[in-house]
């Protein structure tokens, strides 16, 4: 076996935590510090607590606020359908040129 291959144990490593909570623990590095632990994890506390390092959480509630506002019942869009079709009938009709009217108009 090679010698010094392993790197150095450590058994008195502080673990600390976001929320205050610090403890000992034995590792190869010589401090740990984490985000969430026994003392604060929502399974081991049963109460729901969301951490949210990005925002992540509110910028997903603010787009579903926004979709909210957005919501058009099956009636209002077939309204917009049936107007839509209207104007285009009126449009068509309208113009009262064909399609061999509308080449010549073209070429000139």
């Amino acid at each position: 076996m090679k010698k010094n291959g392993h790197p150095k144990y450590n058994t008195q490593v502080t673990v600390t935590c976001s929320c205050g909570n610090t403890f000992v623990t034995g590792s190869t590095v010589t401090a740990i510090t984490t985000e969430l632990c026994s003392k604060c994890h929502p399974f081991y506390t049963g109460e729901q607590r969301i951490v949210d390092t990005a925002n992540l959480v509110s910028k997903f509630e603010d787009r579903r606020k926004q979709a909210a506002q957005r919501v058009i019942t099956k009636r209002e869009k077939m309204a917009r359908r049936k107007q839509a079709k209207a104007d285009r009938l009126t449009a068509k009709a309208g113009s009262g040129q064909t399609l061999k009217d509308l080449l010549k108009n073209m070429s000139k």
